[in-house]
């Protein structure tokens, strides 16, 4: 039977409170994150890394000292395996951008694994360059310098995959009832922010997040939440830049203004880490407090959901049936519209 490699990308987090500034300055070394000449951008890694380490380490001290992110994603990969054990011997490998496992680390795993076939798969639902293509492109060039020439599928994006939208609306249900059943309540879907200069350079990630949301609404409506009040915004916004919105933050205040109560459900991050447990669950929720919201409730992410898992696992018997490795969406070809030029279908990731 074949033996088939999943490499599952996330962001990745600190182990331990030490490895907080180097992790930071892995992040912001990112060509993708800050577009600058290397020796430039090597030098502005270092600065921010060493002026934001004791903030990063406060959020982290807050969730025991480290980033659950890693383990999260071990699970998510072994329940992906059980749900493709009828393929023959798969193995999944999570694989983190910015800390340990590295791509490096994972491709010379993947080599003494010696699968069949290897399938890209980000734990982003949304394409980004400054996420999914800049994982995958890691990953070409750790995999081209171990000699791993194993053929591989590539998938760029799944917005609005009916596992994860399925999940997702299950999540978000029962806590929109009981919200509901104290008076008018509002959905905030949440989605990480991006400088608004990287979206006008054709990322389609904002589009794609917009998508998600929709899809999520029509799948609620169709479990009886007719008419419901709900909007997109963009939390961890940081810096002197232009970021998309609306901001998370201004929601919640508004929220409080229009006397709404508040459910809060993140539709990017498909893990638990800092952004979730701190940032929506302590900051957002005191926030919350403070502006007159008399009810806040946070949605949790899809974790190993059975339908979130299921549809990865579909993702992957799709990927694996395509004749090259052209990186496809989840429909097997390009979603965005044609004046996304940084789509992933375009930018030739994982080819």
């Amino acid at each position: 039977m074949s033996r088939i490699a999943i490499v599952l990308f996330n962001l990745g987090g600190p182990d331990n409170l030490d490895a907080v500034k180097p992790f930071l300055r892995n992040l912001f070394s990112d060509p993708a994150i800050i577009a600058a000449p290397a020796p430039i951008r090597w030098f502005l890694a270092r600065l921010i890394s060493s002026r934001r380490a004791k903030h990063a380490r406060a959020i982290y001290q807050k969730i025991g000292g480290s980033s659950p992110i890693r383990l999260e994603t071990e699970k998510q990969a072994r329940a992906l395996e059980v749900a493709l054990s009828d393929l023959g011997e798969v193995k999944a490998f999570p694989c983190m951008r910015y800390w340990h496992p590295f791509s490096d680390q994972v491709a010379r795993a993947v080599k003494e694994f010696a699968p069949d076939q290897i399938v890209l798969l980000p734990l982003y639902p949304q394409f980004s360059t400054s996420t999914s293509q800049s994982s995958i492109d890691e990953w070409r060039r750790a995999a081209k310098s171990d000699g791993l020439i194993a053929d591989q599928r590539t998938i760029c994006c799944y917005p609005i995959n009916p596992g994860f939208i399925a999940a997702k609306v299950d999540l978000i249900a029962p806590l929109l009832e009981e919200a509901q059943g104290k008076g008018p309540t509002r959905l905030l879907l949440s989605a990480h922010g991006l400088p608004k200069k990287i979206i006008d350079r054709g990322d389609p990630y904002q589009w794609q997040v917009e998508q998600t949301c929709a899809v999520i609404a029509d799948g609620l409506a169709l479990k009886g939440f007719t008419g419901l009040d709900w909007q997109v915004c963009y939390q961890s916004r940081v810096g002197p830049l232009e970021w998309i919105g609306p901001a998370t933050e201004d929601e919640i205040t508004r929220a409080g203004q229009d006397g709404v109560a508040v459910v809060l459900a993140p539709v990017a991050f498909v893990s638990e880490h800092s952004e979730t447990l701190v940032e929506l669950d302590i900051d957002y929720r005191l926030l919350a407090n403070s502006v007159g919201v008399d009810h806040y409730a946070r949605v949790p992410t899809v974790g190993t959901k059975v339908e979130f898992i299921t549809g990865l696992a579909d993702l992957t018997r799709t990927a694996l049936a395509w004749p090259d490795n052209a990186a496809r969406n989840e429909q097997g070809g390009r979603c965005c519209r044609d004046d996304f030029r940084a789509c992933g279908c375009e930018t030739g990731i994982g080819v």
